[in-house]
């Protein structure tokens, strides 16, 4: 069964309380034909890893606010949770989410990973919104994951705001993803949901031969071939991280 703005296929996201970035982002790279409907990951704990915990405790009960909507796959846009879950428990429980709501169920952190997989990744780089910390556990779940990290480069903001990863500037990622200039690596990773990404990856979609991608892209490239039953390959990647037709819709926004 398809709706009037998701003939193609509607997905079911879930977005961190506070995140200002996915929904936006969702909107600039989902295709013609694809839709999405929104729920939050709410948390009352006061430091971002205790909030990132909580989520991924909360996920079998936030994925029932999409009650009996017609979700064709459901992405869950909060890749910090899976970091600290580590890769065993998260697995499980997509694997247990998606028996139970009977469509596929990927996490960020997942796309990825089978991103880097489609391409035959080894060596990576990262550009890390993350504090010290939430960084080296990213490293470990990549690297548990079978990847090699080669190269990190940080845009943690030190800057008082409401959140410092939600309020960092895209210039502010563009200028971290230069740092990786050079670097022998098979593929560019921004990390995060709530780090502005496009415009870096639209503005520098190689970075020498390795692609630039980054969780939101892989996450919508992965939620939509979910969607619709198709392949997530390495061709269908690179179409989206090439693609001009998000560019165009990115471009247009710009104020």
């Amino acid at each position: 069964m398809s709706v009037e703005y998701a003939p193609r296929g509607l997905i079911g996201v879930l977005t961190p309380q506070a995140n200002t970035t996915v929904e936006p982002e969702l909107c600039i790279l989902l295709p013609p034909g694809n839709a999405f409907i929104n729920g939050r990951l709410t948390s009352g704990r006061h430091t971002m890893a205790e909030r990132l915990v909580d989520y991924f405790e909360q996920f079998d009960e936030a994925v029932t606010q999409f009650a009996n909507a017609p979700v064709n796959a459901i992405a869950i846009a909060c890749t910090g949770a899976s970091y600290l879950a580590g890769i065993e428990r998260e697995a499980t429980t997509m694997a247990r989410l998606g028996a139970a709501t009977g469509v596929p169920v990927v996490t960020a952190a997942l796309a990825v990973v089978d991103a880097l997989r489609a391409l035959g990744a080894r060596d990576i780089g990262l550009v890390s919104p993350y504090p010290a910390s939430l960084t080296a556990s990213s490293v470990g779940y990549w690297q548990a994951q079978g990847f090699n990290v080669a190269a990190v480069a940080t845009a943690e903001s030190k800057t008082e705001t409401f959140h410092p990863i939600y309020s960092m500037p895209s210039e502010q990622a563009r200028r971290a993803l230069e740092e990786l200039a050079g670097a022998d690596l098979d593929a560019v990773v921004m990390l995060g949901t709530g780090m502005p990404t496009l415009r870096p990856i639209h503005e520098r979609p190689r970075l020498g031969r390795a692609p630039v991608m980054s969780c939101m892209l892989c996450l919508a490239w992965r939620a939509v071939a979910a969607a619709a039953g198709d392949r997530a390959d390495a061709a269908s990647l690179l179409r989206w991280i090439d693609d001009p037709e998000w560019g165009g819709r990115l471009v247009s926004r710009a104020p």
